[in-house]
């Protein structure tokens, strides 16, 4: 095979297919590796799609052998944050486990280029509430410890060897692909975009507002929301940085200004056209006040310019993604 083949570990899921999109569109040559536990086979657009585990050694390096793959975009991953603190183990096997698999396989195959995808939740509560790149990591909870670990596997390996990596940290991801093709199906999700969505439709009694008396506007949490198509296109221009010669680099992956709680509740009312149920609790333990990303490092670096920045087209996307699943709804393998 003369073309090099890009591999996507958790290419069936909700931020995955979204680039693995993109990346049929532009003509990539796709294998797509994901064992459906939150992932659907109608995500996967185009390129193959390959049922398995990442933590399959054998099935990772025959794929890497048999199509020739040079690039790695690794989303597998749980992201559930409470689940992480009631089920640790079960988010270090498969976050830093089955990633350092991934890992040796990469290297025993002489793979050039990784994508890897992270989280803001690395960083904690920072003492801001804006969070660049060079900002303390202090993880709260398993799930950004266990992100926090593959990065330094990652940056190991790099230092000792010839692949080079871009590992972008995730804001609050949100919306769907504008023409409705593909969307956020995750079963339990708790992104408060995707819990609003379902409320308005009818598939979740309320939504909650956890805490409204932080010291922001209007005393609901402020949060950096990154539309998925955006955020599919930083993996897409990752990847040509990369095989442009690119130095392994960490890269903040949001707009760089928040909105508040209740501003993203009242998107999702006027795309609705009717009020949501919302019911008022009391702050979580360990939410931030705000959490913004300071996000000039990913512009300069990729030449990466958001598109869809504008809270009403993704509250819009969400929205209308989640009547289209109203009427045929994907259902798991």
């Amino acid at each position: 095979m003369s073309q090099n083949g890009v591999l996507v570990t958790g290419g069936a899921g909700y931020i995955g297919s979204h680039t693995v999109r993109q990346l049929g569109e532009a003509g990539e040559c796709l294998v797509t590796l994901d064992n459906l536990c939150t992932g659907f086979r109608q995500a996967v657009l185009h390129g193959e799609l390959i049922v398995g585990d990442t933590g399959d050694r054998g099935l990772v390096s025959r794929i890497l052998k048999e199509h020739n793959i040079d690039t790695v975009l690794h989303f597998a991953a749980h992201t559930i944050v409470p689940e992480s603190v009631e089920n640790p183990l079960k988010y270090y096997a498969n976050n830093t486990c089955n990633t350092r698999n991934l890992l040796a396989c990469c290297a025993e195959a002489g793979v050039k280029h990784f994508v890897f995808s992270s989280t803001a939740a690395v960083y904690g509560t920072p003492e801001t509430g804006v969070a660049y790149e060079d900002a303390p990591t202090k993880p709260i909870n398993p799930y950004g410890t266990s992100k926090l670990m593959s990065e330094m596997m990652l940056r190991d390996l790099a230092n000792a060897g010839d692949m080079r990596y871009v590992a972008l940290r995730y804001f609050n991801v949100a919306g769907c692909d504008p023409e409705g093709r593909i969307g956020q199906s995750t079963p339990k999700a708790t992104l408060l975009t995707k819990v609003a969505c379902e409320a308005a439709v009818g598939k979740r009694e309320a939504v909650y507002i956890f805490g409204t008396d932080y010291p922001t506007g209007d005393g609901t949490g402020v949060r950096d929301y990154i539309h998925v198509e955006d955020l599919a296109d930083a993996h897409v221009k990752a990847i040509d940085y990369l095989r442009k010669g690119g130095d392994s680099t960490i890269l903040n992956c949001g707009y760089g200004h928040g909105y508040s709680v209740r501003e993203l509740l009242k998107s999702v009312e006027k795309a609705n056209g009717a009020p949501l149920n919302i019911i008022e609790a009391e702050r979580r333990a360990g939410d931030p006040p705000e959490l913004v990303a300071g996000a000039d490092k990913v512009r300069e670096v990729l030449g990466w310019t958001p598109r869809y920045d504008d809270l009403s087209i993704i509250a819009g996307s969400a929205l209308a993604w989640e009547n289209k699943q109203l009427a045929s709804p994907w259902t798991a393998e």
